[in-house]
């Protein structure tokens, strides 16, 4: 079973950034996406990646401040957060896309946003 590693998390105010980094063996293989859980709320995805195109997508809310990006040579995505909101607070988490089974879910990393 692949063990994803999110890494990256921190306490930013608003409109500052972060980088979330998932790392996970053989992950260059799969579309990957990146999916967040604030606290009382479902978990929903946020972006994901294509395996082969590298194509991206994007939840609205994220357009234009979320970047999604691949290194399939360090079985690595990345997702740029800039211009974070209240509103992005969450931990997030990566997993394949769709997501691999309920067992597969990492620890995730937390994002705070906070004045």
């Amino acid at each position: 079973q692949v063990h994803l590693v999110e890494s990256g998390g921190g306490l930013v105010q608003p409109g500052g950034s972060l980088r979330l980094s998932c790392t996970a063996s053989d992950l260059s293989y799969y579309t990957v996406g990146w999916f967040r859980q604030a606290p009382g709320k479902e978990r929903e995805g946020v972006s994901c990646i294509h395996v082969l195109t590298g194509n991206p997508q994007y939840k609205d809310s994220v357009k234009g401040r979320f970047t999604i990006s691949r290194d399939n040579a360090k079985n690595t995505v990345y997702l740029q957060m800039n211009s974070l909101k209240f509103e992005d607070a969450a931990v997030y988490y990566c997993n394949s896309y769709p997501p691999w089974g309920t067992g597969s879910w990492g620890q995730g990393t937390q994002v705070t946003v906070s004045s």
